[in-house]
């Protein structure tokens, strides 16, 4: 194990200190600095991995969906075998540099040293690890000593197809990952900022797929420019991994004024424009007074992203109460606990309203937006009741929705495929993700529905592992979870 009297010599929780506000909100880099190699960082990362207990049953492993060996490369990483750490860590994660850095810690919140100290910073030692490993020369490509002669189109570049694509290239296949938009990596390009998560670090993941045989195609809209049918003629098996990508609207008076945008359209424009592309009409919050309506992550991106942009005022509203600070009864351990979460964009500012529903969008007259009516609301066998006399307006000229996904995108990739959606919007799949169609697998939130990139990668390491079976009969794949299971704990969103 690590350093048995590790998490008694060093007590406490030990994290990078993030770059200066004012000086993170003058550009779209990245808020924490990832200084591998550096003397300081280094030393801090191994204190951290010593305070590791080793436990008889790691419950950080069984709170991950991919299974992360994460007493193991702690071990390693306190001692400098920094190798052999790396190779662990890939071991059960094809991208760890990513759930490192957006990966909201389910490990970490079932941590046994959290039942009563502070845990491990599992992350944070996930993300140096990955970092000194790709410093080190040690991430390179693992290309396959053999092809097997069968091939593979995998439908959307997000985290789920992406990890597929990946194993399946690496046990011999010929793999070609198509994708819609002008550019590969789905939610990872387009969905997430770039202070979050820069697109350099995507790219060098990217160069090492291309480098051991999957194929990319962008631009490739699957049920228009190319049908399902052909995609089933062409390849042995397919799958689809396209996210859940409808948008859950806001169904009150108003919302068609000018001005009230989805919060994915929102992101996506910003995001293309930090790389250098022109947006016609692009959506700006510059001088806008914004409310961003929706409390989760996407929510918080969109805060981070209108302060960047110089935005007069940011107001994000949630209908749930505010959550407790620490974890209660109605939380036991290991479970993910449901409390107050301050995102680093909500360290920049803005401010956050709780209990509070939205009425209804407001009209200045010409058409656009110049307020949002809210009211305060009790939660009331399982619904939200309004508080007499709460009713106000909060100043708006930009209005963002951030209300999650409802689902799979309907319409001619499906139906070309002959797949049908379930109830709640997902994808129709058995337990080993596959479909009523011979050939033709699901993963990922298509699937699931809206959900982690962790738990993405985690599907397309298993549908992987269903897709190799089904091409040659058996499969060395590992295969962490299977389709409709759920994780030791849900975060709230």
């Amino acid at each position: 194990m690590a350093d048995p009297r590790g998490f008694l010599t060093h007590r406490h929780r030990e994290l990078p200190v993030d770059r200066p506000v004012p000086v993170r909100l003058q550009d779209w880099a990245e808020v924490h600095a990832h200084r591998s190699g550096h003397d300081d960082d280094v030393a801090m990362v191994r204190r951290q991995a010593s305070r590791c207990m080793d436990c008889g049953v790691p419950f950080c492993a069984a709170a991950c969906p991919l299974g992360n060996e994460v007493p193991a490369w702690n071990d390693l990483v306190w001692r400098g075998g920094w190798e052999q750490a790396a190779d662990r860590l890939h071991a059960t994660n094809n991208f760890p540099e990513l759930t490192g850095r957006v990966c909201p810690a389910l490990c970490e919140a079932a941590c046994v040293l959290g039942l009563h100290d502070e845990p491990t910073t599992i992350r944070h030692v996930e993300v140096a690890l990955a970092e000194e490993a790709f410093a080190r020369g040690l991430v390179e490509p693992q290309v396959p000593q053999r092809l097997t002669g069968r091939t593979v189109a995998v439908v959307g570049s997000g985290p789920a197809g992406l990890a597929c694509a990946q194993q399946l290239t690496r046990s011999g296949h010929t793999v070609v990952v198509l994708e819609r938009d002008d550019a590969v990596g789905g939610l990872l390009r387009y969905g997430i900022p770039e202070f979050k998560l820069e697109k350099q670090v995507l790219d060098r993941r990217l160069a090492q797929m291309t480098a051991e045989g999957t194929r990319f195609r962008t631009g490739v809209s699957v049920g228009t420019d190319v049908t399902g049918a052909q995609l089933l003629a062409r390849y042995d098996a397919v799958v689809v991994a396209t996210g859940s990508t409808v948008p859950r609207d806001l169904p009150v008076p108003g919302r068609a004024l000018r001005g009230v945008e989805q919060a994915m359209t929102y992101l996506t424009q910003a995001t293309r424009v930090v790389h250098g592309a022109t947006v016609a009409d692009q959506v700006l919050a510059t001088g806008r007074d914004v409310v961003v309506v929706g409390g989760g992550d996407t929510g918080a991106d969109c805060v981070g992203t209108a302060l960047r942009q110089g935005a007069r005022t940011v107001t994000q509203v949630e209908i749930l109460p505010a959550p407790p600070a620490t974890r209660t009864d109605a939380d036991p351990w290991p479970a993910y606990p449901r409390i107050l979460r301050t995102s680093t964009s909500h360290d920049e500012g803005g401010v956050r309203v709780w209990a509070t529903s939205t009425v209804r969008v407001l009209d200045d007259g010409t058409g656009a937006v110049r307020a949002v009516e809210v009211e305060d609301v009790e939660a009331r066998d399982g619904g939200f009741v309004p508080v007499p006399g709460t009713r106000r307006e909060l100043p708006a000229d930009l209005v963002l929705l951030a209300l999650g996904f409802t689902g799979a995108e309907p319409g001619p990739l499906l139906d070309g495929l002959g797949l049908t959606r379930t109830p709640r919007g997902a994808v129709a799949r058995a337990d080993d993700f596959s479909t009523g169609t011979p050939g033709v697998f699901v993963a990922g939130d298509a699937g699931r529905g809206q959900s982690l990139v962790v738990w993405a990668i985690a599907e397309g390491r298993a549908v992987a592992a269903s897709v190799d079976r089904f091409l040659m009969g058996a499969t060395a794949l590992p295969s962490p979870v299977r389709a409709g299971t759920r994780p030791l704990a849900v975060p709230a969103r």
